[in-house]
């Protein structure tokens, strides 16, 4: 017990442990705070983890006992090779494929990868350099990418949109094109098919895939379409 206490709990040990914890705790709040699938309890196990398997797989490489007949060579850092190339399978859950356009998750995916690598960098000993790269993150995150979302390059600011809307005159296809396009709506793809009512009505549903440039809340957009003469129903989704 004396040989366990003094070798393996030792206070760098556990320093180290504790500065992985508390920066996955970065992450994982604002993963929890965005409402994504992976938060703050998954950040926490693999950056936690990844670091103890990084001071294992340290530690471990020099209480190898020399010998003179065999040359016994040990990497330090085997375990850890094996961290980055196994996360990979977490990051891979956490990437959703909406439709045949749209991917999400693919900056959890990513958190995922950086909890890992947290762990590893505190594991192998550097504490500031993995305390600068998770504050990094955090401002491009949280202050650069909001910036250039509101005052950055067109491209920046324009979030994906679905509409379906369905019409009862196909004569009005153009004239709701135009009126997309003065609420600052850039038609990416459009699919147009025929459906038929109860009556043997012939309405025109409209799919559109769109790049959305405007400041009018969801809410409002939908009503001044579902207001319009010709429009029988609306289905809008703006992805954020």
């Amino acid at each position: 017990m004396n040989w366990i206490l003094s070798e393996t709990l030792y206070p760098e040990v556990l320093i180290k442990i504790a500065i992985a914890l508390i920066l996955s705790l970065v992450i994982g709040v604002e993963r929890e705070i965005k409402k994504k699938p992976i938060g703050l309890k998954t950040s926490a196990v693999i950056a936690t983890f990844s670091c103890l398997l990084t001071i294992v797989s340290i530690e471990a490489a020099y209480l190898v006992p020399s010998r003179q007949d065999i040359n016994v060579t040990m990497d330090p850092l085997r375990l850890a090779a094996q961290i980055v190339s196994g996360i990979g399978f977490l990051g891979a859950g956490a990437i959703l494929r909406r439709d045949n356009d749209n991917i999400t998750g693919l900056t959890t995916a990513a958190m995922i990868w950086g909890a890992a690598s947290i762990g590893i960098a505190v594991g192998a000993g550097f504490f500031i350099e993995a305390i600068f790269a998770v504050l990094m993150v955090m401002f491009v995150i949280e202050v650069i990418a909001p910036f250039l979302g509101k005052f950055g390059p067109k491209r920046l600011r324009t979030k994906e949109a679905a509409f379906v809307v369905v019409l009862s005159d196909k004569s009005k296809i153009d004239e709701l094109i135009t009126f997309l396009k003065k609420e600052g709506m850039m038609i990416d793809n459009l699919r147009i098919r025929q459906i038929y009512t109860d009556e043997r009505h012939i309405h025109h549903e409209l799919d559109f895939r769109l790049s959305a440039l405007t400041k009018k809340p969801t809410s409002k957009l939908y009503i001044d379409l579902s207001t319009l003469p010709y429009v029988e129903s609306v289905e809008i989704e703006i992805f954020t």
